[in-house]
């Protein structure tokens, strides 16, 4: 008689078949290595061409000759700090850093307050011409500057503001309030109404929920009004030139003209000068930096 052996089992390990690793998949927005990498590579060769102007800026600005930047390969052999000693003691400089202080700073200030109050009232209150009102500050940025330049000298010769910084600030105010009055009127509008109401009902007048509550919220945007009115000021030559007449009243960009003739061209001082005349810019712009994306972007939708 035979006997059977019943098959034994093998273990699930062996009998299992074996499985791929699952697959990832990528969650909406996330993107691939290589995109990753593509995207750093572009941002680093953007980077780079922005800051390669300021570099070379500097590196002209070392070279002790005026026609070193015809041959800027010998510049690194004979680096100096000559151009910057000449330019902060044998120079206005400090004339020419005091009147676009004082110019710059004005017309922030004066600007800003006027474009505030402008876009605030076109934002809340609706009364006759407001609409018309707006598109006439527009028209008014379509004017050149050659066409101004007469009629506006006329006027501060009548007023006796000619070589007087009182005048250069009302000239800059008139470029600069049109766009920061529909810059501000935007912002002002993604601001609740109900904020206004609820002022009104604590016993806050019109302009007591203007500076107590409207402004502080709308700080973001009164960051980028005032920087874009500082720029403006800092950085023009065509009013500067014409309206300012004595040298010591000079702002900083009639004042590098000073180093170009006809004859002659400094331009290793003209480097070094510009290379001083950004160190206010750059702490004006670290000051306002942390509103200033915010206040670019949040006027642009209403809600």
């Amino acid at each position: 008689m035979s006997t059977s052996t019943a098959p034994t089992k093998a273990p699930a390990e062996q009998i299992a078949a074996p499985t791929a690793p699952p697959r990832k998949v990528r969650g909406r927005g996330e993107r691939s290595h290589a995109a990753s990498l593509a995207s750093h590579g572009v941002l680093i060769l953007a980077s780079l061409v922005a800051l390669f102007p300021v570099a070379w800026l500097v590196y002209l600005s070392l070279g002790p000759d005026k026609n070193d930047y015809l041959h800027p390969g010998r510049i690194w052999s004979k680096m100096t700090f000559d151009n910057y000693a000449f330019v902060l003691q044998d120079t206005n400089f400090f004339d020419w850093l005091k009147s676009s202080l004082i110019v710059s700073l004005g017309t922030t200030v004066i600007g800003v307050m006027v474009a505030a109050t402008t876009g605030y009232a076109v934002s809340r209150m609706r009364f006759p011409g407001y609409r018309k009102l707006m598109w006439v500050l527009l028209v008014t940025q379509m004017f050149p500057i050659a066409v101004l330049i007469v009629p506006m000298y006329q006027i501060l010769s009548k007023l006796q503001l000619i070589d007087n910084y009182f005048g250069l600030i009302l000239v800059y105010c008139s470029t600069a309030v049109p766009y920061c009055a529909w810059l501000l009127k935007g912002y002002f509008d993604t601001i609740p109404f109900e904020i206004d109401e609820a002022g009104r009902v604590d016993g806050l007048t019109p302009f007591g929920t203007f500076f107590r509550l409207i402004l502080p919220l709308a700080r973001p945007g009164l960051a980028v009004a005032g920087f874009y009115s500082f720029i403006t000021a800092f950085g023009e030559v065509a009013f500067a030139s014409t309206f300012m007449l004595s040298d010591t009243k000079y702002t900083f960009a009639v004042g590098l003209q000073s180093f170009v003739s006809e004859h002659d061209a400094q331009r290793n001082l003209m480097a070094a000068t510009a290379v001083l005349v950004a160190i206010p810019v750059s702490a004006f712009f670290y000051l306002v930096q942390k509103n200033l994306v915010t206040g670019l972007t949040a006027g642009g939708t209403k809600g």
